[in-house]
């Protein structure tokens, strides 16, 4: 069966009252003081690459550890919850030569969000919890040289970062489970992907997010 449509949803809370976005998750990770190993988890055991400090892919080696924290953000008052794959495109996982399970890491992420916020809207029906997909920007700028003596010089392409950030949000709706498929654009000087709650078939702007049907 469907989900209702989150958007409407979303109107519809943003109508009654105001709507609690969660908090930082790095943060939230550094407090539990985890070590290389609890990063790499069995599957990676033998990565050739350092992994500590990659939060996106505790979504796949504790994954406990990220649910964790999402229940305590909907146990605080939080009505939206981001999912944990804020650097999760082949851009930044480059750094950790990561780069083949980036869409992997998006579901992961986008799943621990949606069961945590199913559980809880579950416990009260009234007061539906929405997910919030995240994407930051890379390590790579369009805006400015990385070569001070050659400011025409980019380390990457337009359509390279669009490439990236559109493989990594193509398993959002899968994950996020509504009949319509959506797209979300870029809003100006923002720090992050401004992931709908769900994909949706209107236009919608709730906290400077523009979201758009493809």
């Amino acid at each position: 069966m469907a989900r209702p449509d989150a958007a409407a949803i979303l109107h519809d809370q943003l109508a009654r009252r105001i709507l609690v976005l969660d908090g930082a998750m790095g943060t939230m990770i550094q407090r539990r003081g985890l070590g290389e190993a609890d990063y790499r988890g069995e599957r990676f055991r033998d990565h050739p690459q350092d992994l500590k400090g990659d939060n996106e892919v505790l979504c796949l080696t504790r994954p406990d550890v990220i649910a964790a924290i999402h229940d305590e953000y909907l146990a605080a008052g939080a009505d939206l919850i981001e999912t944990n794959s804020f650097s999760s495109t082949a851009i930044a996982q480059a750094d950790y030569r990561l780069e083949p399970v980036v869409y992997e890491l998006n579901v992961a992420a986008a799943k621990l969000a949606r069961a945590a916020v199913d559980a809880w809207t579950a416990r009260t029906p009234d007061r539906p919890r929405l997910v919030a997909g995240a994407l930051g920007p890379t390590n790579r700028t369009l805006s400015i040289s990385p070569d001070v003596n050659d400011p025409a010089f980019r380390n990457i392409t337009f359509d390279d970062l669009r490439r990236t950030y559109r493989e990594a949000r193509a398993a959002w709706p899968l994950c996020f489970a509504t009949a319509s498929s959506g797209a979300c654009s870029w809003s100006t000087a923002c720090s992050r992907w401004p992931g709908t709650c769900t994909p949706s078939s209107s236009q919608s702007t709730a906290r400077g997010w523009s979201c758009r049907r493809r």
